[in-house]
């Protein structure tokens, strides 16, 4: 370990807990725009069974999303007050649009927040989300539902790369990780919520609720600083120190932490920040392949298959918890164990969770492709109903302990800085069109080869994943940011 790095380590010892509030603070109001996307996401799930009660929908595909069938009491009674109703192919289009427009939203906000600046960008997506909620109140058709679906997915795609970047930005190399993982945590806090409110309203009730959100993340992120790195590459040390000092505390050394951000944005500027230079160099090549790998195998991990079948499994396990409820009970624990992951990830380091998360959640998959087929066959299995219950919750659990928070956190670590903001754009879009492949394919490989033959083709993608993750991921725990590019380029940390 270098001197700079060390002295940085023994200042952040010295300044404690006290000297880390705001960067928490700071966040916790970024993260609001997770909390937003997970509200948009989830929508579908509650709300599309009152516009189409004739079959049950599933949810938008989307990272730890679960599948909500409403309860034929709760469908039956707002049959009543549903002024349109949508047909297979409108439905379709409400769901899968969302995909659409978050990977087309993705680039174009990389690019903004590149130039504009992670704070501005951040706030000014607020009101495409705003505009999506009204949208969605006042529709009157399928038409309008499907264009605020399209401009929350460019909000959605946008708040995935500009959140994660901000956080990564303003954290000190010890809590990064920690502060990383809000994301995916706010994620789920806002799918819960949706899941909560929904399971028993009116889907323009949660439309007006959910709309309180845009507003709050104006209200509560406006106060916040921009990241001392951007405006160090805008030439504004002032600024930038100013910023650092409110992040840090006013006690800190700031010095050698100044140095080290204004040698690596001079670096930067030195070098040229386009797709060939970014494909024709090792580290910031590693770097794309790793993010993307990481968003493959998120989005091939099979969690929406798994959450797909939640209700099927419960039965299984001979439980008649209404569907509400047990989705609900997948909500929870998805949050419970992402803040578990929150407070792990500085202490076991991303690659051990990385890898428990292939090995536990394929054994899963195999387990219950053997069930299921088992049950095809007419075996009884009755008396084991018991075990797809267990593969779910430690499925769950697993996916959020690793494949659920860490690929949108490493996405902010691994790129250099003149790289953050289309690296980013890239990732984001790649995870959104894997979104929209999994969610238009899985019911026809469902119905085409069986949901057992399903979880063991996402199965064979753990096992590359082990591999995948072990061979060429690296450890980021603890590590600056040139000290993560020096190992990217296959050189000594």
């Amino acid at each position: 370990m270098d001197k700079p790095t060390m002295h940085m380590l023994s200042v952040e010892e010295k300044g404690g807990e006290t000297r880390r509030v705001n960067q928490y603070i700071a966040a916790v109001a970024a993260a609001i725009g997770a909390v937003i996307a997970g509200t948009i996401l989830a929508w579908t799930s509650p709300a599309l069974p009152q516009l189409e009660p004739w079959r049950a929908p599933t949810a938008p595909g989307a990272p730890a999303t679960p599948a909500l069938v409403n309860s034929s009491q709760l469908v039956n009674s707002l049959n009543q007050t549903a002024p349109w109703l949508l047909d297979t192919k409108e439905s379709s289009l409400v769901s899968s649009i969302l995909a659409i427009g978050a990977a087309v939203g993705a680039l174009p906000t990389g690019m903004l927040a590149q130039r504009a600046g992670r704070r501005p960008t951040i706030l000014i997506l607020a009101i495409p989300f705003m505009l999506s909620w009204l949208l969605t109140i006042f529709a009157n058709g399928a038409g309008m539902l499907i264009a605020a679906r399209f401009i929350a997915g460019l909000a959605t795609g946008g708040i995935c790369v500009a959140a994660p970047m901000y956080i990564g930005e303003i954290a000190e190399t010890s809590i990064r990780g920690s502060l990383g993982a809000f994301f995916q945590l706010f994620l789920t806090v806002g799918i819960l919520f949706t899941f909560v409110i929904g399971g028993w309203t009116h889907w323009r009730v949660l439309s007006i609720v959910s709309a309180v959100l845009p507003p709050l993340l104006v209200a509560v992120f406006w106060w916040m600083p921009e990241t001392p790195a951007y405006l160090l590459g805008r030439h504004r040390r002032r600024d930038a120190e100013k910023a650092l000092r409110w992040l840090r505390g006013p006690d800190a050394d700031l010095t050698v932490e100044l140095e080290a951000m204004q040698k690596e944005v001079d670096d930067a500027a030195r070098q040229k920040a386009g797709m060939l230079t970014m494909v024709t160099n090792r580290a910031p090549l590693m770097a794309l392949i790793c993010s993307l790998g990481l968003m493959l195998f998120q989005q091939f991990s099979g969690i929406n298959a798994v959450i797909f079948y939640t209700n099927n499994i419960f039965q299984s396990a001979g439980s008649d918890i209404d569907p509400v409820i047990a989705t609900i009970i997948v909500g929870v624990v998805q949050m419970i164990a992402t803040y578990i992951s929150s407070l792990l990830v500085e202490r076991a380091g991303r690659r051990i969770l990385l890898l428990q998360s292939c090995v536990i959640m394929g054994i899963c998959l195999i387990i219950l492709g053997v069930y299921f087929k088992l049950q095809e066959d007419k075996v009884d299995v009755s008396s084991v109903g018991w075990i797809p219950l267990v593969c779910l919750i430690l499925f769950i659990l697993s996916f959020s302990l690793g494949f659920g928070p860490i690929p949108w956190m490493m996405m902010a670590e691994l790129f250099a800085v003149e790289f953050r903001g289309t690296a980013s754009g890239i990732a984001v879009i790649f995870n959104w069109c894997l979104v929209f492949i999994v969610t238009l394919c899985f019911p026809l490989m469902k119905d085409a080869i069986g949901i057992y033959s399903c979880f063991w083709f996402f199965a064979c993608f753990m096992v590359i994943c082990i591999f995948f993750v072990f061979i060429l991921i690296p450890e980021t725990k603890g590590k600056t940011v040139s000290q993560i590019q020096a190992i990217l380029g296959g050189r000594r940390a």
